[in-house]
């Protein structure tokens, strides 16, 4: 079965999710997150088996790591690879193995089309641990930057995300960027996992390649769409 991920500890009820999950991706400090909490999603994740990873950010704590901000390729190797350090060092204390990398946000979408951005956070991960996964936006700059990087790589699409044709993500500010709809957000879930084109922007189709599928903590009905997603991908 294809994996269904989630970004906690994020002051979301990761508890309740947690049956529903292969992986998860751990707030390490820039967007969200301290040392407690991220021990408490760790605790939590090793209690139902959930393959665990840094998810590093933009430090903007006031935009929740959803805003741009201006940076030099050296401020994001620096800030990737703090953060996923403060997370290494929680999850060498509790004896958890950390398995992937994950950026948030606005420092995701910005490195699935900057090349440079996405050179630093593969350069980041790969320094900290070569053996760790690079996360990406399926086939994007930073999927691209990992490999060349010599990480292992994970495409991910989204349940609970509206695309571009291209494949690109719709940004959250535009009008039906979520989807919060728990049988929309498992039709399009089978239809990634099946390798279906999916309903995109503008009555276009975007064929998204996914390794791994994420539903965000945050989305209202999370939880109701977590069962309704794992219940199609478990009947597929």
């Amino acid at each position: 079965m294809i994996e269904l991920n989630a970004d906690i500890g994020e002051g979301c009820d990761d508890a309740s999710l947690m049956p529903y999950l292969n992986r998860v991706s751990i707030a390490s400090g820039g967007h969200a997150g301290d040392a407690a909490s991220m021990a408490a999603a760790l605790r939590l994740a090793a209690e139902y088996g959930v393959m665990v990873g840094a998810h590093p950010s933009y430090p903007d704590r006031v935009g929740f790591g959803r805003r741009t901000l201006a940076a030099s390729a050296e401020e994001v190797f620096s800030w990737v690879r703090q953060q996923t350090e403060a997370l290494a060092e929680e999850s060498l204390r509790l004896g958890v193995r950390l398995a992937h990398v994950k950026p948030h946000g606005a420092l995701y979408n910005d490195a699935a089309r900057n090349p440079e951005l996405a050179q630093a956070i593969a350069e980041a991960v790969a320094g900290h641990d070569p053996n760790l996964l690079l996360v990406g936006l399926a086939d994007s700059c930073l999927i691209a930057a990992g490999r060349a990087a010599g990480l292992g790589v994970l495409n991910e699409a989204f349940a609970d995300r509206r695309y571009h044709g291209n494949g690109l993500l719709v940004s959250r500010e535009t009008n039906g960027a979520l989807i919060t709809d728990p049988l929309a957000a498992a039709q399009q879930a089978l239809a990634l996992a099946l390798g279906l084109p999916v309903s995109a922007l503008g009555d276009e189709r975007a064929q998204v390649r996914a390794d791994t599928i994420c539903l965000h903590s945050d989305t209202p009905n999370a939880l109701k769409m977590a069962e309704a997603v794992h219940a199609a991908l478990n009947r597929r």
